[in-house]
């Protein structure tokens, strides 16, 4: 690509190429970017052109397509323009709007439920005009990348966080109980860490905090046996309340108030799941991040005043 070519790359060139190396389809990609599959076959093109390089590898059929080496390399720099540009955005909008506006805030399972809407009511209390867009994921890495992309504003995350573009901040230590039926000859003792190896768990499918922790508990010889899988908080207590197994949770994943299940201390130091809210360094003057991280706080300053301490 020569210098002049340069001038001539236009955004939704590198549009494309972003949405059709993320769902290796160029049909896909016009469904997620609103066009027609011929147009965004099209500004493949036009890009291949200006770049001199292949950057697609079609193989043809129903198989996936895939990015070539060159492809990957300005994917690269093509997903660090197109954050930039969406930041530029919030920050213009924001700029005119004041404390109007958008704030996308991205979210999991147990603080979209435990935080999230508390946190939602007093931001509408104090900053009526600013509109809160919630997306969820399984998985809070996810949501960290969308924030990095530019895609999501500000969003909880578990911590630590890698990378330097982030800006964090730490909500709470969220720390792990074993959760057993409420009928269990357990109920009313502290349960020791070498017992987890002899006691069937049900555990959460591929979650990169259960794996830590019990890479942390073989690290002290307790392997666990794991009798069950869910993705869902609630899956896992009902399967629990009914006797199914037991479960290595964090207090903020169960219901404390459903009578079926009682949540155990355990008796020896688990690393606590640090739980957080993480928005790109460039946001970090944004008055609508500040005031969200703000009501954030105040449900964890609620929850920590009317808090139980588990059984």
């Amino acid at each position: 690509m020569t210098s002049t070519s340069w001038l001539r790359l236009e955004l939704r060139y590198l549009l494309a190429l972003q949405a059709v190396a993320t769902s290796r389809s160029f049909s896909r990609a016009a469904d997620e970017l609103g066009y027609t599959q011929s147009a965004v076959t099209q500004q493949i093109a036009s890009l291949e052109r200006l770049v001199g390089e292949p950057l697609i590898d079609r193989p043809g059929g129903p198989r996936p397509v895939a990015l070539t080496p060159a492809g990957v390399l300005l994917l690269g720099h093509a997903d660090a323009i197109l954050a930039r540009m969406r930041i530029a955005q919030a920050q213009l909008e924001a700029l005119s709007n004041g404390d109007a506006g958008t704030l996308r805030v991205g979210t999991y399972q147990s603080v979209g439920v435990r935080i999230l809407p508390g946190a939602i009511a007093r931001l509408a209390d104090s900053h009526p005009a600013l509109r809160p867009e919630i997306y969820e994921s399984a998985d809070d890495v996810e949501l960290v990348e969308m924030v990095g992309h530019g895609r999501l504003d500000v969003a909880f995350c578990v911590l630590p966080v890698e990378g330097s573009c982030f800006a964090t901040t730490e909500l709470l230590r969220d720390p792990y109980v074993l959760l057993v039926p409420a009928d269990s000859a357990l109920r009313g003792t502290r349960v020791r860490l070498e017992a987890l190896g002899s006691v069937p768990l049900i555990g959460y499918r591929g979650c990169r905090t259960q794996q830590r922790i019990e890479s942390y508990l073989r690290g002290l010889g307790i392997d666990v046996k794991r009798v069950g899988f869910a993705d869902d908080n609630a899956i896992i207590q009902g399967l629990v309340a009914e006797g199914r197994g037991m479960a290595l949770v964090t207090e903020l994943s169960i219901d404390a108030s459903d009578p079926r299940t009682v949540a155990l201390q355990v008796d020896d130091w688990v690393p606590p799941r640090r739980v957080g809210l993480a928005w790109h360094v460039d946001q970090t003057e944004s008055r609508a991040i500040q005031a969200f991280v703000a009501a954030a706080r105040e449900v964890i300053d609620s929850r920590r005043s009317a808090v139980r301490p588990a059984a």
